[in-house]
């Protein structure tokens, strides 16, 4: 090949390349906005259940409202977006594949070397069988607010666990302290069908 051609080619390659890193930060970015959108509204509803109802109340918020939102989000932009954990409530809802689990282990080493929860979030593209998805998740850090159904057993008022166990029979998602990762938002967003 000539210089010139090879020349050519450099620049293609160097222009795809910005094209897709392009393409990729404005994929993080509106991922990010659909998670930190989900972050305040969740907060939100939970602080205002809890203080106009209780906490017991508060339990309906992260059962009936986090995946009415994320269902809703999914069908309206065509994602997958859900809640995942790093001990979950409900094992149907909340266990992380593979590459989840990947990433919260590497939220994990992230927050231990000091990084704050609140900062962590990550984003790939990942080729899978059925495809290649952009992939994005964003750290959910334990508040002291959470505590009331996710901390200790000493914690973790009397009617809050009897709803719970009600509930969660199969329930791993207590004992956790301020600032502990408690799991992330995901996003799974399919590229080969037009993204």
């Amino acid at each position: 090949m000539n210089m010139r051609k090879t020349g050519v080619l450099m620049a293609a390659l160097a222009l795809a390349g910005g094209v897709q890193a392009d393409e990729g930060k404005a994929h993080e970015q509106a991922a990010q906005a659909v998670a930190m959108g989900l972050m305040k509204e969740l907060g939100g509803a939970l602080k205002k259940t809890m203080s106009a109802e209780g906490p017991a109340a508060a339990i309906r918020v992260c059962r009936d409202l986090a995946p009415r939102l994320t269902s809703r989000i999914s069908r309206e932009k065509g994602w997958r977006v859900t809640r995942v954990g790093t001990r979950v409530r409900n094992p149907l809802l909340g266990t992380p594949d593979a590459w989840e689990q990947q990433v919260l282990d590497r939220f994990a080493k992230r927050a231990a070397a000091g990084e704050p929860l609140g900062k962590l979030s990550f984003s790939a593209v990942v080729e899978e069988p059925n495809g290649r998805y952009f992939r994005y998740m964003k750290a959910i850090g334990v508040k002291p607010l959470c505590l009331t159904c996710h901390g200790s057993a000493e914690q973790i008022p009397a009617e809050v666990k009897a709803v719970l166990e009600a509930e969660y029979p199969h329930d791993r998602a207590t004992g956790y302290r301020p600032g502990d990762l408690r799991g992330a938002f995901s996003i799974k967003w399919p590229l080969d069908a037009g993204s």
